[in-house]
């Protein structure tokens, strides 16, 4: 039996609404959604599961009405959905109450529900969110709904404040399966058992690194999933050290052609480090006009700095180490420089 696990798809949401590509980050979440969608009729994908915060907020009825539209094609596979604590299931609730034209179900509010799928010989366990946070340890409580079936568990949580599990009790529960949601990050917690897919598209500057899914499959009680990227974009960090021995132009031009070749749609966050002898004027209209710059933080240190650094610390483990480099390389300004800078840098980490 073919799968799809995703989570934390948060349409609705608006990541970087007031910044100028803001109005374009709702649309990639919907369009990436669909995406997936078309990798399960691509695949033969018998069963999508989605583990939580499908919708950035609890859904309208409109919502549910396109949500049910875009799944409508997935004549072949079934859609099993747990509300996370974004898009949690009110009492009397569009959720709770809309009636899906698409196979797909989403279980019911503050009870573990099993949904049995005769077809595919499968019975997915979940608990739905009906209010924002859970500070108990529900989900070590829950165990396979069906003997002789795959058992998946679909589940929500695992911080303290959202259904807090210990990943070794809830592993020996024997299910096939346990698919997690309410991380943006991708994790896989225990080889082919247990992973967070992570959300398919970024959420904030705070979510560096790819975005994707998860696709797997159980057969003979054997499962072996695979997490494939699919996000239109990634935010992206750089740091460029200004050193002595650059010129702003070259600083500038490296720090270009890096981007070039990392693409032109992600979002970029520049860190600039590094002890400075120097004015320095850096132009970034350049970058600024060619690419996504969510923001520029400056984390440089003049001489004045440094002396500033070794006045507060002389009698420290800070100030020792700077008078250490300072006999060493007197006649060195250059190699000096850069070892405090090095140093200093480590010591504050």
């Amino acid at each position: 039996m073919k799968f799809v696990h995703i989570s934390d798809v948060c349409l609705g949401a608006a990541p970087d609404a007031d910044k100028e590509w803001g109005a374009k980050r709702t649309e990639e979440i919907e369009e990436t959604f669909k995406s997936i969608i078309q990798v399960c009729l691509e695949e033969d994908v018998r069963l999508l599961l989605i583990s939580g915060n499908l919708f950035a907020a609890p859904p309208t009825v409109e919502d549910l009405e396109k949500l049910d539209d875009m799944l409508s094609v997935l004549t072949s596979t079934r859609i099993v959905v747990v509300a996370g604590d974004k898009d949690y299931i009110e009492a009397g609730s569009p959720q709770e109450t809309y009636k899906f034209k698409s196979k797909t179900v989403i279980l019911p509010r503050e009870r573990t529900t099993n949904a049995y799928l005769k077809g595919i010989n499968t019975c997915v366990t979940g608990y739905s969110y009906g209010r924002p946070e859970y500070n108990d340890n529900l989900l070590e409580d829950i165990s396979p709904g069906r003997e002789g079936a795959i058992n998946i568990l679909l589940a929500c949580g695992g911080t303290e404040d959202h259904m807090p599990f210990k990943s070794e009790i809830v592993a020996r529960k024997g299910f096939d399966y346990i698919a997690l949601g309410g991380s943006s990050k991708p994790v896989h917690i225990l080889k082919n058992r247990m992973a967070y897919p992570g959300s398919p598209e970024p959420l904030s500057h705070l979510d560096t690194g790819r975005r994707g899914y998860i696709i797997g499959e159980i057969e003979d009680g054997v499962t072996k999933i695979k997490w494939k990227p699919i996000a239109k974009r990634q935010y992206i960090n750089m740091t460029v050290d200004i050193s002595s021995e650059f010129s702003d132009q070259e600083i500038i031009e490296g720090l270009f052609k890096r981007m070039r070749k990392l693409g032109y749609d992600n979002i970029y966050t520049i860190f600039l480090k590094g002890i400075i002898s120097r004015d320095m004027h850096l132009n970034f209209k350049q970058i600024k006009n060619r690419f996504n710059i969510y923001a520029i933080v400056d984390k440089t240190l003049s001489r004045h700095d440094e002396n500033m650094i070794y006045r507060d610390n002389q009698h420290n483990l800070i100030g020792r180490f700077i008078d250490n480099i300072n006999e060493s390389y007197e006649q060195d300004e250059e190699v000096r420089s850069k070892a405090v800078r090095y140093g200093i840098e480590a010591l504050f980490k």
